[in-house]
Formats: C-alpha cells, structure tokens, sequence
C-alpha cells in the first residue's frame, strides 16, 4: 500500500460501497416510491454503476487508455448528476408541491429551457476535452477553446434564469449557484493550467500542487453538471414553451 497503489485500492472500495449504496437505492425506490418514473430512475441508476464499473475494469485491464478513462469519468459524473436529482425528486417540496404547480410561459429571449440544454451539453464537452487531456489523448487547445464557449453559454443560461424569473425559486437559486461555481471552475481551471502545463511540464511524477488543482477542479466540474441538470429539470417542470402556453390557452377560451 505504498505511492499511488493505496489510492487505487482506496478509488475500489469506496467504488464498492457506492455499488452497494446504489442497489439499496434502487431496490427502496421499487419498494417505497408510487412514481413509475421515479422507479425507472432507480433501475437507470444500478445500470449506470454497473457501466461505470465495467470501464473502471477496463481501464485497469488495457492499462489506461484514454478513451476508456476519459468515458469512466463521464459516467461517473452523470451518475453523480442523477444521484443529486434523486435528492430533488426525492424531496417535499418536489413533492408536495405536484399538484398546485402553475407553469410560467418561457418569455427569455432564448427559451431558458433550450439554454439549459446547452449548458449541460457544453458542461459534458469540457467533460471529454478534460478527460483526454489529462489521460494524455488530446492536446490542451480544444479545452481550452471549449472553455471559452461553454463560459458563453453557462452565462446566458445562469443571467437568463436570474433577471427574467427571479420570482421561481429553482430556477434562480440554480442559476445563482451555477454562476459562483462557473467563476470558480474557471479559476480553478487556470489553476490547474499552471501547475500541470506550466510548472510541471518536465516533472517526473505528478506533484501536490498539480494533483489538488486537477482534483478540485474535476470536483467543481461535477457540481456545475449536477446544477445544469438540476437548472434543466426546472425549467422544464416551472416553464411551458410558446406552442404549449398558446395551447393551453385555447383550451381555457374554449
């Protein structure tokens, strides 16, 4: 259990107990929770560990391609994504407040529902430029070059969902949070810059200050995506598109 081998074994066991916690969830879901939706999720949730564990094995087996280390850590982030969802669907107030929900119409310049959508895609492109960087299959530019249009994008989405429905506690509160940690990211993220390509381009092994940048990094990474979905999921429950309000308007006419 010496140099990176005690974090490798460290990385299996609490990807076992994650397992374990997973199975638990998704059997108490079938169990306890009436929504089909909701017991769907849980099922999706059990595959999606098992996927990850298969790359995990993978990676070990052919010795750490890029491709299959990059795909593990985007899983491992959707997965972290979907368990943050639970908590929301999971929660009294999603629940309770079901019945009594009024759909606003989207009146953002750009529907916030279509922004959210691409924020959460632009998150999960930096996921795989990131990933094949770090496991040394691309080079830093198309990171870099994605970093500057998902900034882009995160800010329309974060300012769209602030100013026009700062009345929708959700959808501001997400957008709030997806802002700070965007500011955060992107420090971090010339952080991890300097450390890793500046400062330590010729080292022989990864050094501290490079290790806790790339980590924090990847960690703030995984926040951002779990807020894009969870900014997603909001929109789309609290707001109706053009077609359905002028839909649900003829309904109440008629």
């Amino acid at each position: 259990m010496v140099g990176g081998v005690k974090y490798e074994h460290g990385h299996r066991m609490i990807a076992q107990f994650v397992g374990l916690l997973t199975i638990i969830l998704a059997i108490w879901t079938q169990r306890r929770d009436r929504r089909s939706w909701m017991r769907k999720l849980g099922w999706f949730a059990l595959l999606l560990v098992i996927i990850q564990g298969v790359l995990g094995g993978l990676t070990v087996k052919m010795l750490l391609p890029w491709y299959v280390s990059t795909a593990h850590a985007m899983v491992a982030q959707t997965f972290f994504s979907l368990t943050v969802l639970f908590t929301v669907f999971a929660s009294q107030r999603w629940i309770a407040s079901e019945a009594a929900l009024i759909r606003v119409p989207d009146t953002s310049t750009i529907s916030l529902r279509s922004l959210s959508v691409l924020a959460t895609l632009a998150v999960y492109m930096q996921l795989f430029f990131g990933g094949a960087f770090r496991h040394g299959g691309m080079h830093f530019l198309p990171h870099l070059i994605g970093a500057g249009i998902a900034t882009v994008i995160l800010l329309l989405a974060a300012i769209a969902g602030m100013v026009t429905y700062p009345a929708i506690k959700p959808i501001r509160g997400a957008s709030i949070a997806i802002l700070g940690l965007l500011v955060m990211q992107l420090a971090l993220g010339y952080g991890a810059y300097i450390t890793r390509v500046v400062w330590g381009k010729d080292a022989v092994q990864p050094q501290p200050s490079m290790v806790a940048t790339t980590v924090a990094h990847v960690a703030v990474g995984a926040l951002l995506l779990a807020h894009c979905f969870m900014l997603n999921v909001q929109a789309y429950r609290n707001l109706s598109s053009a077609e359905e309000s002028a839909r649900d308007q003829k309904a109440v006419t008629a």
